[in-house]
């Protein structure tokens, strides 16, 4: 590959070497094609609206970034009309409707961005969020708010090129704030041409790749995997709405089918919707064929997926060695591991009591405690991971589980504006040995044969009577307990009650159960299955709303913010049991809410 020192160098080489390649196609409705863009327009795009930006911001400075689903290839535009002007992108989710508005504006507080750019379609929402608040009105009166798709592309002659190198800071992207409050990473071009190198060896891309995409492109993995990737291989990239996954899942296999992609993947729940919704029908002429790359990640990676996805779509096509697990973050732009592709993904079978004390001890797949850990691959480039004990800081043994440790030209420069977080977790050395710097990932893990494995997150890791238990394997036994319980919609976590740690759960219900809810029955079985498997008593259970447990915008739960809407009442709850302590016996009380 050519040696680029920034985006924008890569962006203009393919305008210059493929003017007429079409680049990025969007589909509107899942189906539709709505647009597309060849590098010389998206080339041209970015000069104009880096123009105008030219015009109101110095280079360094900061603009938000705000566009709705179906505005994609606006997006993109923006993104590089950004990166031209040597202006830091900040990327940030759409607001649903005015009132999300004021949440919006917050980031743009946070990040020092003068400049919101967005449609002009979309600007309407944006105001009518903030004439229905004085506060905004009053916060937003110094903001420029610039709709982008109205500027006149005769602007590129107005463009000035400004000097980007590799430590230039590229855009700020914001963590997933699955664990806790969201931070602004500061991403330099060097990290993001380090970081699509890595994927690119790592899926074994080539210029004959063909990348399927639905993930949001303000997350990391949409951004940086399905926009970002393509143009450094100067390949062709299907992109839609990740509002399609959702009202219909089979469109993006469709789309797979349809191009006949090689790369496409999403989060671990992606796959179980599409097994959920499977019928004959829906399986009816696809050819998944060509898909060589189906990449799972951005949460916990679950054998029985890979298992139940691959022998329903192998009638289809589909190769279970199309699987691959990875591991990534934005704090390291995005990839941190990849295992190689056309190998079979790699799962093994550990004791889950000894996981629990933080021990790796290999058992067969049908003893009881056994636990199904899936392999995420190897470390890429110069990227290296290690394993180290959180309280003594000293690397763990080959057997031993620990906060997994990051280093290499991957990992972004720390958080914006945010200097002790930063030295927090940017700046991790070993005790012994002074090595470092280190990233601090917070997640839990271990290596074997230089395959990295992940057990958890340190920081949601509940301790019961001196034993770690991993909220994960409770959700999932919790899920599999009852079939009025939705996959990958629930969340476990602890409340210190007299001084004592104590089990909580919430977990969405499945709609069609909603109206005939047997509560008594759902608590039992839940009590009875977490007992006997994680040897836990639960001490309070919320069962909710359909689709209304808080997620992070690529879907992963929030474990935090369930706790504290659980705490301040804010869930919405169908019905709920909880322990109290009565004349000194147990007392049980069900409170049932949905009538």
């Amino acid at each position: 590959m050519t040696e680029y020192s920034s985006l924008v160098e890569i962006l203009q080489n393919k305008a210059l070497e493929k003017p007429n390649n079409i680049a990025y196609r969007f589909l509107q409705d899942g189906q539709t094609e709505s647009g597309s863009l060849t590098y010389s327009e998206l080339d041209r795009q970015a000069k104009a609206i880096a123009a105008e930006l030219q015009s109101l911001l110095q280079p360094g400075s900061r603009a938000l970034l705000v566009y709705p689903y179906h505005a994609g290839l606006e997006f993109i535009s923006s993104f590089f009309g950004c990166l031209y002007a040597g202006i830091i992108a900040v990327t940030t989710n759409p607001p649903r409707h005015g009132k999300e508005v004021a949440k919006l504006l917050e980031r743009a507080t946070a990040s020092g961005a003068k400049v919101v750019i967005t449609t002009a379609e979309f600007l309407k929402t944006i105001n009518t969020g903030i004439a229905i608040n004085r506060e905004l009105a009053t916060q937003t009166k110094d903001f420029i708010f610039l709709a982008t798709d109205t500027l006149p592309s005769d602007l590129s002659t107005n463009w000035q090129a400004t000097k980007i190198e590799r430590d230039t800071l590229a855009f700020l992207q914001y963590t997933s704030g699955s664990t806790g409050i969201s931070k602004g990473v500061m991403v330099t071009h060097g990290n993001l041409i380090a970081n699509e190198e890595m994927i690119r060896q790592g899926f074994q891309h080539t210029e004959e790749t063909i990348v399927v995409g639905w993930l949001p492109m303000f997350h990391d993995m949409g951004l940086i995997g399905n926009v970002l990737q393509p143009l450094y291989l100067g390949t062709p990239s299907i992109l839609m709405s990740p509002v399609s996954l959702a009202q219909k899942p089979f469109e993006w296999l469709k789309a797979i089918s349809h191009y006949q992609a090689t790369s496409s993947g999403g989060p671990n729940f992606a796959y179980d919707l599409l097994c959920l919704k499977a019928t004959p029908e829906n399986l009816a002429g696809l050819d998944l064929s060509s898909w060589s790359v189906a990449f799972s990640g951005a949460e916990t990676v679950r054998a029985e997926t890979i298992d139940r996805f691959s022998h329903i779509f192998k009638p289809c096509g589909f190769r279970r060695e199309a699987f691959y697990p990875c591991y990534g973050m934005a704090e390291t732009t995005l990839l941190i591991s990849g295992g190689l592709r056309d190998d079979p993904p790699v799962i093994k079978y550990v004791d889950g009591n000894a996981l629990e004390q933080n021990r790796v001890v290999a058992a067969k797949p049908e003893q009881k405690d056994a636990k199904a850990i899936v392999g995420c691959g190897r470390t890429w480039l110069d990227q290296k991971a290690i394993i180290v004990d959180p309280q003594s800081l000293t690397q763990c043994s080959s057997d031993g589980v620990g906060e997994i440790w990051v280093s290499g030209s991957g990992v972004g420069k720390g958080y914006w504006q945010q200097p002790e977080e930063t030295e927090n977790t940017f700046n991790a050395y070993l005790a012994d040995t002074k090595e470092g710097p280190f990233l601090r990932t917070g997640d839990l893990g271990f290596i074997e044969d230089g395959e990295l494995y992940i057990t958890g997150r340190l920081k949601e890791v509940m301790i019961f009577w001196g034993r770690y238990c991993y909220p994960q394997h409770v959700e999932k036994t919790v899920q599999d307990s009852h079939p009025a319980l939705r996959p990958n919609c629930g969340a476990a976590f602890s409340l210190d009650v007299d001084t004592t740690e104590r089990l909580v759960i919430v977990q969405e219900v499945e709609r069609s159960y909603l109206r005939k809810l047997n509560i008594e029955e759902i608590v039992e079985v839940i009590c009875q299955s977490v007992g006997q498997v994680h040897e836990v008593e639960a001490y309070a259970i919320a069962l909710l709303k359909t689709g209304s447990i808080p997620k992070t915008s690529s879907g992963k739960i929030q474990r935090r913010g369930c706790k504290a809407q659980f705490l301040s009442g804010d869930l919405n709850i169908v019905a709920k049991w909880q322990q109290s302590h009565s004349a000194g016996k147990n007392v049980t009380e069900i409170v049932n809410l949905s009538d």
